[in-house]
């Protein structure tokens, strides 16, 4: 664990940041001060709403004791304001007219009623970056709905990914349950971290402002992995399985029980295909004697292996093998040297005693001299030896810098008068992307950058194929009239080839496709030649390829001294862990994630049913891109990030290794309930149909009040006030379940809203593709074409630039590209390589 007493100046330094926010931003503010920032936090008096959310320091409740205050708070400075009055509105007014951004939550028209409309704003400081974050977006025809973290996993469709296996006849006897601890304000505030910088870039370029505004229903709606693409193109639902994705039919299980009954993930969806690493497991089992019929010849068939029964029976075996070891045997290592891809699935704390993140530097002890003891936080998102993360200034008290900051010169923002060329150009335009990115986790990064007119190139060969090309979501071999006309699911194609893919087109939107043989000397050189042009240079390879492959970070700095390079992994480059084999499952097992979401023990951890961090890795990537290109801006210098999936997990495992620190505790699972912004009742509950689910959350007594009047619960004095419904909410949640079975689910939520009560339908991807009224209004879909596959809608960032409009086809308005697609383009127009030339490469098996 490192120890951090000393600010550094970061990729942000000299960005000041107003924040008027609460949960929905703060963890946007978080990573915005982590990178550099002065983040200032405007209170009310008495303090921002998130400083009563538990957990608490020695439970004793407080505005300076909230433990998910001080998490989402570090590094920032407290301001407390009184906007009711002139002074209040004039310090705000100087503090604005002196900043770059301003990021704020506040209810549709607060800021207009206290005198800061868009033209006030502009007038105060025309460069300024307003970041404004709501529930559902200040317009369309849910605007007016109340949500809450649980509202939008269940109504952006997360929560229909997650929960436990059904009865063998189909059946769900459990709901759907949320990844706990805030997952939709983290979606959500990365997506804005990232804008907000390509917001900064443009405007230092242009002393343009511009407002950023997203939702938290449209970014979480866009962050299931497989679901939607699986319904748009198929016409397939997706099922709940415990702790693994989730799919149109039953897979095969993969958790497994320790002698002591804790978990492990001998992750087994990814067999391994090669004849070596089969062997390698098998030989692991025959030593303990527990190989079972697993040395069968048939096995050694790939084909056979990864066949429904095969997996079923191999998941058996390991299941038996891990059951006769201790947790603490750490069996999941044999599996590892076995080239298998086998995780503990660890509590968050659990990690605070490992080797590999003490190297990383991912766990720092921060002073709070008025408790005279320091406290570990979760520290950096990645490791950045050139540009450290800023980690020097504890959460602040409330009001602590009032006078600090309202005493200082506040000299109003001077920027130039130059505007675009354009009247509405995209932010990232004349950025260039060496994309040598793998499958979502690195290659979703590119996909942001492409949507505000970067050139991002694709670069792969046939040697070695993106394997998402063979992913999923295949359309049918007739195209959208056939999926339109479907009444029922669509089988996959016959041999559907390296072009059909809809995900993998989906991620890699408005990219150029090139061929490149990079195991050839002439391969190489051209790579080393695009590298020279470009800006950026992001890989997904296993740690040490690079290196191997001659380069490594000195020697792309030999070739272009400025380069921003990054790159992500399971694990990371740096530690003890790097070469470890790693997937989404396998790093949310690692970093907590999977143990955050289900029932309380004795259930199993339900898992989040896709692969959440490879999404989440792709939105760390895209930041880490972002704040190291908007830093070569302003001082002309590259910079090397080397950034992991489970590290980005361990960030977003919220208060859980502070609570560890302050309290002495362990975390523990709480399914659908509200632990620590108390709520009763705070679940799914069923509805009429098969699997339909809706979320309620009654934070008030008035909501509480509505949602009785409505559904018709009985009177019950022990229900009469929040502290009874949380004592009582066993009977609570059975006596509102009953209630709301017989309600359809779109009916209910529409009633309670407009009752005041928040409520959210568990969506389908069926339901937000076809249904979701604020969806559509909000145009979260863009129809592209695809070479080969036709017109098919995409999804479009879930951010609105005011000035600088993103759009996912990119510079080409187009959606992924076939292999090699834009060979002749890149390297007759970037190169300069004639026709000859370029036949010449491919007869030579170059490109």
């Amino acid at each position: 664990m490192s120890k951090s007493s000393n600010e550094q100046a970061g990729f942000l330094a000299g960005i000041r940041v107003v924040e008027l926010a609460d949960e929905l931003g703060e963890y946007c503010g978080r990573v915005l001060a982590g990178l550099g920032a002065d983040v200032v936090k405007v209170e009310p008096v008495g303090g921002e709403s998130t400083r009563s959310i538990g957990p608490f320091y020695q439970d004793v409740e407080g505005p300076d004791r909230s433990l998910h205050f001080w998490h989402y708070n570090l590094g920032k400075r407290s301001v407390v304001l009184d906007l009711d009055t002139g002074a209040g509105r004039a310090d705000l007014a100087r503090l604005l007219a002196s900043s770059d951004v301003l990021l704020e939550t506040r209810p549709r028209g607060y800021l207009a009623g206290v005198g800061f409309d868009a033209r006030r704003l502009a007038e105060l400081n025309p460069g300024l970056v307003h970041a404004r974050i709501t529930a559902f977006g200040d317009d369309g025809p849910w605007a007016h709905y109340s949500g809450s973290d649980l509202i939008h996993l269940a109504l952006g469709g997360v929560m229909m990914n997650c929960g436990y296996d059904p009865e063998p006849d189909g059946h769900y006897d459990l709901p759907p349950v949320a990844p706990q601890m805030w997952q939709a304000y983290h979606i959500t505030g990365e997506m804005m971290a990232t804008s907000v910088m390509a917001a900064l870039w443009h405007r230092d370029r242009t002393g343009e402002g511009q407002r950023v505004e997203t939702s938290v229903h449209e970014s979480v709606s866009k962050n299931t992995e497989t679901d939607l693409p699986n319904w748009i193109f198929q016409r397939q639902t997706h099922r709940r399985q415990t702790c693994r994705h989730s799919l149109p039919t039953p897979g095969a299980p993969v958790l497994a029980a320790t002698k002591d009954g804790r978990w492990m993930l001998p992750y087994n969806t990814y067999l391994p295909g090669r004849s070596t690493t089969w062997r390698a497991t098998v030989d692991m089992l025959e030593r303990h004697g527990m190989a079972d019929d697993l040395a069968d010849e048939k096995y050694e068939d790939g084909a056979y292996r990864n066949s429904l029964p095969a997996r079923k029976h191999i998941a058996a075996v390991f299941g038996a093998f891990v059951g006769r070891f201790l947790n603490d045997r750490e069996i999941w290592r044999e599996g590892q040297r076995a080239g298998l891809p086998w995780a503990p699935i660890r509590r968050p704390e659990e990690n605070l005693a490992d080797e590999h993140w003490a190297r990383r530097g991912t766990f720092v002890e921060i002073d709070h001299p008025e408790h005279g003891r320091g406290f570990t936080y979760v520290g950096a998102k990645w490791v950045c030896d050139e540009v450290p993360w800023n980690l020097g200034r504890r959460p602040p008290l409330l009001g602590e810098h009032t006078e600090e900051v309202l005493g200082s010169a506040l000299e109003p923002q001077v920027r130039p008068e130059t505007r675009a060329e354009t009247g509405e150009p995209f932010a990232l335009r004349g950025v260039r992307v060496l994309d040598l990115a793998w499958l979502l986790a690195s290659a979703g990064a590119g996909r942001f950058f492409t949507a505000l007119g970067a050139e991002v190139i694709k670069v792969e060969h046939s040697s070695r194929y993106d394997g998402m090309r063979f992913g999923t979501a295949f359309p049918p071999l007739g195209g959208r009239a056939e999926r339109d006309a479907a009444t029922g699911p669509i089988p996959n194609p016959q041999a559907p080839g390296p072009n059909r893919s809809g995900s993998f087109m989906e991620i890699n939107s408005g990219k150029l496709g090139l061929s490149l043989n990079l195991k050839t000397p002439r391969g190489m050189e051209i790579l080393k030649q695009l590298i020279a042009r470009a800006d950026v240079v992001i890989e997904g390879f296993s740690p040490g390829t690079m290196e191997r492959m001659g380069l490594g970070y000195a020697q792309l700095r030999k070739i272009n001294p400025s380069i921003v390079y990054v790159q992500q992994s399971g694990m990371g480059e740096r530690g003890s862990y790097s070469t470890m084999r790693s997937y989404g499952p396998t790093a949310q097992a690692f970093s907590g994630l999977s143990d955050m979401s289900g029932l309380p023990e004795p259930f199993a951890p339900a898992g989040i049913g896709y692969s959440y961090l490879d999404w989440f890795g792709a939105y760390n990537m895209s930041t880490a891109m972002m704040a190291g290109l908007y830093r070569r801006q302003r001082t002309g210098e590259g910079c090397y990030i080397d950034a992991s999936q489970v590290e980005t997990g361990l960030y977003l495992t919220g208060t859980a290794i502070l609570d560890h620190s302050a309290n002495g505790r362990r975390w523990s699972r709480y399914g659908n309930r509200s632990p620590y912004k108390p709520a009763a009742p705070h679940g799914a509950y069923p509805a009429a149909g098969d699997d339909r689910w809706i979320a309620i959350g009654c934070f008030t007594q008035a909501q509480w009040e509505s949602l009785a009047k409505v559904i018709g619960v009985l009177e019950d004095a022990r229900f009469a006030d929040l502290p009874g419904r949380l004592k009582h909410q066993d009977l609570l949640d059975r006596l509102v379940g009953e209630a709301t079975a017989g309600w359809d689910a779109f009916e209910l939520m529409e009633t309670l809203q407009q009752n005041g009560v928040p409520a959210g339908v568990c969506q389908t991807a069926q339901d937000r593709y076809e249904t979701d009224p604020q969806l559509r209004h909000l145009n979260w879909l863009v129809e592209l074409d695809q070479t080969e596959l036709g017109r098919w809608p995409v999804k479009e960032l879930p951010v609105r630039f005011e000035k600088t409009p993103s759009h996912i086809g990119g510079l080409i308005n187009r959606s992924g590209p076939n292999y090699g697609e834009d060979t002749d383009h890149v390297l007759g127009t970037l190169l300069g390589l004639d026709t000859a030339e370029i036949a010449a490469l491919r007869a030579d098996g170059v490109a």
